[in-house]
């Protein structure tokens, strides 16, 4: 097996300024099937869209698909900013930086889609599934963070249902409205630990203003640590919107979209392999749950962990930043961590 040092990395700072103006997952796609070409890789795709190299079991993942559409970087003396230059582009640029000497270590590196969004992790999970790596290590998120707990979720969309009509003349008619209204406070007045988490992060309903709507409803977000505590708040939830659409004799109609594991399978040797890369960046490494790619690995069982590996913020909005240089930092720490976990094979 190869050293390290043998392989020259490419400059995550130049990939960033490529990848981060790149939208739509294809296109993304294209771009990292041409550069794990570009260092003598040969890379593989499935039905999805991921995207990989390598056949090791050490598998390392970062996703490719964004909230918002890539726009060209407005590019400042040490900040550059512009949809996805953080989340995950600047994951992506890394993991690329280290393909070609990670691979020759032999890893697998990947990079998915379906992160983001209502994407349920289908990306990772498939990789997982097809792959069947032994250790996962996702490439995401702000240094020095590193989540080693998968925070589980279930998301739901609900429909409240009634016959509508016109807001005079069939002014007895049931509106789910109101039944809405109850659920929402109901919802957010339910007692939970402080470790959850639930957002109603999409509402709709109504033509006009003098029509009773027909259908109102609403998408939602439950997080927890266990899940058994993460099971209860869903229960919780049905309960309320069913009581609710019995009070205002309205439908209820109720649709899954989307559930992550919770649970933790890090390993002590991963956490203190992690710890210690960070340390030598001269970073003291903060340990967090979180909801990533890694959770696929969680979700059967196998060790996973998430290393950050830029310094940014705004997140998820239009001018969310990153400083440029900050990559070249997390991608020593990446080679650090995985050298430490490949030397204790």
């Amino acid at each position: 097996m190869s050293d390290f040092t043998t392989h020259t990395a490419l400059d995550p700072v130049r990939l960033l300024g490529e990848i981060a103006e790149i939208g739509g997952d294809a296109a993304r796609g294209a771009w990292v099937a041409r550069n794990l070409q570009a260092q003598g890789l040969e890379p593989y795709t499935d039905e999805l869209g991921n995207v990989w190299a390598g056949h090791g079991p050490t598998l390392l993942v970062a996703h490719i698909d964004t909230v918002l559409t890539p726009t060209p970087l407005r590019r400042e003396k040490n900040r550059w900013y512009g949809p996805a230059v953080g989340d995950n582009s600047s994951g992506v640029a890394v993991l690329m930086a280290l393909a070609g000497e990670l691979v020759a270590q032999g890893c697998t590196v990947a990079f998915s889609v379906g992160e983001e969004g209502l994407g349920n992790l289908r990306g990772a999970r498939h990789l997982v599934k097809h792959l069947q790596p032994q250790q996962m290590i996702a490439v995401d998120g702000y240094l020095p963070g590193i989540v080693h707990r998968s925070a589980g979720s279930h998301r739901m969309r609900a429909h409240l249902i009634g016959p509508g009509g016109h807001a005079w003349g069939d002014r007895e008619a049931p509106s789910p409205v109101p039944a809405l209204g109850q659920a929402l406070a109901q919802m957010y007045a339910l007692e939970r630990p402080g470790d959850t988490s639930l957002n109603v992060g999409k509402l709709w309903g109504g033509e006009a203003i003098n029509a009773i709507p027909g259908e109102v409803g609403f998408e939602l977000d439950l997080r927890a640590l266990e899940a058994s505590v993460l099971g209860r708040m869903t229960l919780q939830v049905r309960e309320t919107l069913m009581e609710a659409a019995r009070r205002f004799n309205v439908r209820l109609e109720i649709e899954v979209l989307g559930e992550r594991p919770a649970g933790m399978t890090a390993t002590p040797a991963m956490l203190e392999a992690a710890r210690r890369a960070f340390l030598e960046m001269g970073l003291e490494a903060q340990f967090t749950a979180g909801s990533t790619d890694g959770s696929a690995g969680v979700e059967v069982g196998i060790p996973a962990i998430t290393l950050s590996v830029y310094r940014g913020g705004g997140a998820h909005t239009p001018e969310e930043w990153v400083e440029p240089e900050s990559l070249q930092l997390g991608a020593r720490a990446l080679r650090s961590f995985v050298r430490q976990l490949l030397a204790q094979a």
